[in-house]
């Protein structure tokens, strides 16, 4: 097998991580040696020692000298490299509203949706949209709009078995891990039937959030919208001076 484009490592990487997934490569079980990898996949050996390095860091292998590169069970949850937000703060809060799908479509990313998400114009993605509810309220939390990468368009197949977060179910279907969320909060206005199934005035204030999911690889897995009523969204950060830190 050749790998001719420009990041070889990443082909190589995204590879062997559909084969661990598939099962070609069970829990427990030793990949190739890298002088086998470099064969099949007629690489260079740096190009292999990368690849295996992406696979660490998505927690689907353990590499030890002279002992090879393991197969291990992927943690049940991590933690990102940012200061006030980790994994388990998204998974609260999804756990406690859960997330009802009203449409699930394929759909070519246009001006409109090219501005408020930042994907590409043009660009295909799944768009998964519906409504928050948590028990008890009668009013929507939020409205909810998920645009899936369309190389994971197929984890759609689960959703209408499905409530919570969506980004969980692409890291086990696919292998990947998501390595950095970056969020944006802008203040917008309610107009018309969003208003009306939001439960609020037409003309209310809302706060629109919008979370981009990174893999590992660098490639965006999923952009998050969530509009909120601005009664019913409070943001809360704690900062702590840094020792030794001096204002410019």
């Amino acid at each position: 097998m050749t790998i001719t484009t420009e990041h070889r490592y990443l082909q190589v990487a995204r590879a062997l991580r559909k084969e661990i997934v598939d099962g070609v490569y069970p829990v427990g079980s030793q990949l190739p040696t890298e002088h086998e990898l470099c064969e099949r996949f007629a690489v260079s050996r740096y190009t292999v020692r990368e690849a295996l390095r992406r696979l660490r860091e998505d927690n689907l292998v353990t590499s030890r000298p002279r002992a090879g590169t393991l197969v291990v069970p992927r943690p049940e949850a991590s933690s990102y490299a940012q200061d006030v937000m980790s994994i388990n703060d998204l998974l609260a809060f999804a756990a406690g509203a859960q997330f009802a799908v009203e449409s699930t479509t394929m759909v070519t990313i246009d001006a409109g949706l090219a501005e408020r998400t930042g994907l590409d114009l043009g660009s295909q993605w799944l768009a998964v949209r519906g409504y928050r509810q948590a028990d008890g309220t009668a009013a929507p939390i939020c409205r909810t709009e998920y645009y899936i990468n369309r190389t994971f368009a197929a984890v759609g197949r689960l959703l209408a078995r499905h409530s919570g977060p969506i980004f969980p179910l692409i890291e086990d279907l696919f292998g990947v891990s998501i390595v950095e969320v970056h969020q944006e909060i802008a203040a917008v206005v309610l107009t018309g039937e969003l208003a009306d199934r939001l439960h609020v005035a037409a003309g209310s204030a809302a706060l629109e959030m919008q979370r981009t999911y990174t893999t590992s690889d660098g490639e965006i897995a999923q952009v998050t919208v969530n509009t909120h009523p601005s009664a019913r969204f409070r943001h809360a950060m704690t900062m702590r001076r840094v020792k030794g830190l001096v204002e410019p």
